[in-house]
């Protein structure tokens, strides 16, 4: 029988750190539906981008590096740039949790900032410092909440995999909600009440976390904690170097993946036939619902897709750690093969939304292949007392992958859909190339992680 402290056959504390990373999830992409569309549609003329501090000197300095930067190539480098380091601070975030304040302050911390950030984009003056609040807090957030999943479980625990597909399932019903919900508000009654919106989210996050506070792992004080042993910096010496092989085609695995809530946003809005026949009423879906199909994909894939590795289980044929990340990163190919497909047989027209649709469906499996494999793998192979900063290490790959995407984003004005579309898959299939590379260096790591 299932003990009353249990939470789907897993610690009652998964439950906690699952809502309140859903609710997190729910004020990042729910700003995030609506960044791209915001800069381009509003922020982005002149009148208005001059009363925002710093944005005109930010536009200087990166023109001094591109050229001229017309509202959409600017609008998707400020994109890059911004997803890019809320996946840089978790180097910082995960450091000083293992060095001096330890994880549950630092998520604590991370929750509120990113809170204040959310809300003080409903301040075009304030827009610069909000997205620094933001990422800022989700460095101190990510990557230790993403470490309590695992400190939940002895090391020799099966059920480590399966919790942090779980955990990634409460990411993506916040993703899924997100659009819907600030997307929709943002879109019709205004863009600031959609951002304020996101920033209710965090809160709701923030005071689930601290309700939850006496099912969590307890941390010992600063002056008990163990320092490092030569043979912990060994260990992690030894992991650093192998995640490090994966560094790349991670990296490229996300420029393509991240094109979801900019160049894919902006073809759903120029391109696609978003129209919909309900019983004779036609009806047009916004923009920033198609930011809803991935995460709703994600839930509604993940059960069968588990069950399907534990069946291959059972007679040794599930793929292992590498292969399930080589095909998440052939699937990114075909996602985007699909994208050029539906821009070739619709040059000139409306393409039908169910292309997006296929879209979804395909880089949704990708994903599901990559992402909570790596964080799983990363748990695994990550010494004690340096778990957090291992897996911020980890994050800067997604940093230098958004960093790409918004690069990558700036060609969309000057390319053919097509074109960008392919350009997109290929990152895919070099990913999956490196993937393969790496595989013989790491398999004693992993083995013995």
């Amino acid at each position: 029988m299932q003990r009353r402290d249990d939470f789907l056959g897993h610690p009652r504390g998964l439950a906690f750190l699952f809502s309140s990373e859903m609710w997190e999830r729910f004020s990042y992409y729910g700003m995030r539906a609506l960044l791209v569309l915001y800069m381009v549609d509003y922020l982005l003329t002149p009148e208005r981008m001059n009363a925002a501090l710093g944005l005109e000197a930010l536009k200087r300095g990166l023109e001094t590096l591109s050229g001229p930067l017309a509202p959409q190539p600017f609008a998707s480098q400020i994109y890059g740039l911004y997803t890019g380091f809320v996946y840089l601070t978790p180097i910082l975030g995960g450091f000083v949790a293992d060095r001096a304040f330890g994880r549950t302050r630092m998520i604590v911390i991370g929750a509120a900032l990113m809170a204040v950030g959310h809300f003080m984009m409903a301040f075009d003056r304030l827009f610069l410092i909000a997205l620094f609040l933001i990422a800022l807090g989700c460095g101190c957030f990510k990557p230790n909440i993403s470490t309590q999943v695992g400190e939940l479980y002895a090391p020799e625990d099966a059920r480590r995999d399966r919790a942090f597909s779980i955990f990634y399932v409460g990411i993506n019903i916040g993703a899924f909600f997100a659009p819907l919900v600030c997307g929709t508000i943002g879109e019709t009654i205004g863009w600031h009440y959609g951002f304020a919106c996101a920033g209710a989210g965090m809160v709701v996050g923030l005071v689930t976390y601290l309700i939850g506070l006496p099912s969590l792992p307890r941390e010992p004080p600063t002056r008990l904690r163990r320092a490092p042993t030569a043979q912990t910096r060994a260990q992690f010496r030894r992991s650093f170097a192998a995640l490090m092989l994966l560094f790349t085609p991670s990296a490229l695995f996300w420029a393509a993946f991240e094109q979801q809530g900019n160049t894919i946003a902006l073809w759903a809005a120029q391109s696609a036939d978003r129209g919909v026949d309900i019983f004779g009423w036609r009806a047009e879906l916004p923009v920033t619902w198609f930011q809803a199909f991935n995460p709703l994909m994600i839930f509604l894939f993940t059960p069968p897709l588990v069950s399907l590795w534990s069946w291959l289980a059972r007679f040794g044929r599930e793929p292992s750690t590498m292969r399930k990340m080589t095909l998440g990163c052939l699937g990114v190919a075909g996602s985007y093969a699909i994208m050029a497909l539906a821009a070739w047989t619709n040059d000139g027209g409306k393409a039908s939304w169910l292309w997006l649709l296929a879209y979804f469906a395909v880089i949704t499996v990708s994903e599901l292949h990559f992402s909570p494999i790596a964080l799983s793998l990363v748990s695994h192979v990550a010494p004690e007392g340096s778990r957090s900063a291992l897996m911020g290490v980890w994050f800067t790959s997604m940093f230098l992958g958004n960093l790409l995407a918004g690069w990558f984003g700036s060609l969309w004005s000057s390319l053919s859909s097509a074109y960008f579309f392919l350009l997109m898959g290929a990152l895919g299939v070099v990913g999956a190339l490196l993937v393969q590379v790496a595989r013989r260096p790491l398999k004693n790591v992993i083995t013995s992680g």
